[in-house]
């Protein structure tokens, strides 16, 4: 099964909901994390509210740091806007996507980054050879 990881700053928003379209796109067919390397308190509320507009619940989701086993154990590692503070392994497959950090932003702004996400996101597992629901 492939396994991709999702890693921000904050895993407040973008990854987050990221890994919200990859549990929801994949249905099963491959493994999802998600993490930061400075964990906020809680899930952004415009990102939670974002993705229930579309039928994907991550209120239950906590920002936490990403593991070193999760690291290891994935096929794709998707950074968002961390920059150096992400970790990077040589020869890894690493996918960079500069993505507008959805932070104290506008509902209508955080809908724009959830659908390019959706986006990238279908891309992603495309290039995997997973199914899409």
């Amino acid at each position: 099964m492939k396994t991709v990881l999702f890693l921000c700053v904050h895993n407040a928003g973008r990854s987050q909901m990221a890994l919200g379209w990859f549990e929801h796109l994949a249905g099963g067919r491959a493994l999802g994390y998600s993490g930061g390397s400075e964990p906020a308190d809680h899930v952004n509320p415009v990102a939670v509210e974002a993705m229930l507009e579309v039928g994907i619940d991550i209120r239950a989701q906590r920002p936490r740091r990403w593991s070193d086993d999760e690291l290891r154990a994935a096929d794709v590692v998707v950074t968002m806007g961390c920059g150096d503070e992400c970790p990077f392994v040589p020869g890894m497959r690493f996918e960079d996507w500069a993505l507008e950090d959805p932070a104290g932003k506008d509902i209508e702004t955080v809908r724009r980054v959830r659908d390019e996400i959706r986006d990238r996101v279908r891309g992603l597992l495309q290039s995997l050879g997973v199914p899409t629901n």
